[in-house]
């Protein structure tokens, strides 16, 4: 297997990858083809596809702020079962974070996370999808992640305004024991991470008011 970076919307994986993040994820989370063009362009955002037999199987994007001492997995996909792809990408993304980590000169408090409610979408139908909400989330659980308390409301990525339900804001601690976040690190973060959306539903702001009138938020888990 292959661990291949997106460069650019021209590259012939991008449009292998889209079509799976197409397939995965409802169309409110999935930024249209050619607004990718700029972001792939960004060196600080990382777009990575597992490749086996010329196709796309995987991929997983993430970032990580030096400002912040945190990363951000924006979503990995494993697109086959039984073939150890969501190992693969986990171990190549760790062992990148870590070089960007110590080249920042910056300690990492932990990685963010938006992870869906399996609650919302149903019980699985036949054989369990590997991306099935359930199952992601009990993944998330057992690698460290934790859910910010807090209601949680997103922008949506077709650049429309509708706020977008159904997913937990988390973060896995590098400390273990961490049972609480600064709620200026969460705020700070979502305002940095949702600054290229310029249309923002009302319900994002009120959340952000909420938050930013606390001095911490609990972490809660999965």
């Amino acid at each position: 297997m292959i661990y291949h970076k997106i460069a650019s919307a021209d590259d012939p994986y991008f449009a292998k990858m889209h079509r799976l993040m197409g397939e995965v994820f409802p169309p409110e989370e999935v930024l249209a083809y050619e607004l990718w063009r700029e972001p792939l362009l960004d060196p600080t955002i990382h777009v990575y596809v597992a490749i086996l037999d010329d196709e796309v199987v995987g991929a997983t994007e993430y970032r990580y702020r030096p400002e912040f001492q945190a990363a951000m997995t924006d979503f990995t996909i494993v697109g086959r079962p039984g073939l150890g792809i969501g190992r693969f990408l986990l171990v190549q993304r760790e062992d990148h974070l870590r070089r960007l980590e110590a080249e920042s000169g910056t300690t990492s408090l932990g990685m963010f996370a938006e992870i869906y409610d399996p609650a919302l979408a149903g019980p699985p139908e036949g054989r369990v999808s590997p991306m099935h909400p359930a199952v992601r989330r009990e993944v998330l659980s057992h690698l460290g992640f934790k859910k910010l308390d807090i209601d949680y409301v997103h922008p949506s990525w077709d650049h429309e305004g509708k706020a977008v339900r159904g997913l937990d804001f988390c973060f896995r601690p590098t400390d273990a024991s961490r049972e609480t976040l600064p709620a200026s690190l969460a705020s700070g973060f979502l305002r940095w991470y949702y600054s290229a959306l310029p249309n923002k539903p009302q319900e994002w702001h009120d959340m952000m008011s909420r938050l930013e009138a606390r001095e911490a938020v609990d972490l809660l888990p999965i």
